[in-house]
């Protein structure tokens, strides 16, 4: 009797387990249903983008130089910034000399690299162009010249956090100016490239950045106990060169 009775309940169990089964693989169904998420993006605003790091150009982490030369010029593509270039107070020499530029204090106590910072927000991959002129010699105040000085520009790079893929075709490492000629290419943005934020930096950090940029002054140029200064123009072009 036990063996038959555990026979019989052994054939009823497993008929339960396959009719639920069966009924549970009838009731799955899957419908699908689309939607979309939708984005617009339109050119940036006339907002100024602050100073960032040249060592690290993170435009949500902007620094604070203790001497700007003034605000930038704003809109779409814009220059934010740009380092001032202070050879400091040197004796009187007959000989020939050349004097470095001092790195870019920060009122937080820090040096950086002195640099150029453009923005590009137009959102239209159109590329630009990065240039710089020396219209007048260096001179006093009653304008007496510092005849024969000449600027050079060296280690110069093109540093963002955006993509590499996005970085300027033309990056010149070196500059020399002239007073009085034309403008010298210093970045050249091509089609496709030179979106966000980028800095063109002289030196990857503030000690390297110590003897890129230097004045070469004659020693048979007259030099009175006054000081000297020059303009130099950085020229950003809407359209890149050729």
């Amino acid at each position: 009797m036990k063996k038959g009775t555990f026979l019989l309940s052994s054939t009823i169990l497993i008929g339960i387990a396959a009719a639920t089964f069966h009924v549970s693989a009838e009731e799955i169904t899957t419908k699908e249903y689309n939607t979309e998420g939708i984005i617009t993006f339109e050119a940036g605003d006339n907002e100024i983008t602050p100073p960032v790091d040249p060592e690290n150009p993170d435009p949500t982490n902007p620094v604070n130089p203790i001497d700007p030369p003034g605000p930038g010029t704003g809109g779409a593509l814009s220059i934010d910034y740009g380092s001032k270039f202070k050879f400091g107070t040197q004796k009187i020499s007959t000989s020939d000399q050349t004097y470095y530029a001092s790195p870019d204090k920060m009122k937080d106590g820090t040096q950086k690299p002195t640099y150029v910072q453009i923005t590009d927000k137009r959102g239209t991959l159109a590329g630009w162009k990065l240039s710089i002129s020396q219209p007048e010699q260096f001179k006093t105040a009653n304008g007496d010249q510092l005849i024969g000085a000449q600027l050079k520009f060296s280690k110069g790079q093109a540093a963002s956090l955006v993509d590499p893929a996005y970085t300027p075709t033309t990056v010149s490492s070196e500059l020399v100016l002239t007073p009085g000629t034309n403008n010298t290419l210093a970045i050249n943005a091509q089609k496709g490239t030179g979106v966000g934020t980028w800095v063109y930096r002289f030196g990857a950090d503030a000690e390297d950045n110590k003897d890129a940029v230097q004045l070469s002054v004659p020693g048979k140029s007259v030099k009175l106990a006054q000081q000297y200064s020059t303009k130099l123009v950085w020229s950003l072009e809407n359209t890149p060169a050729n």
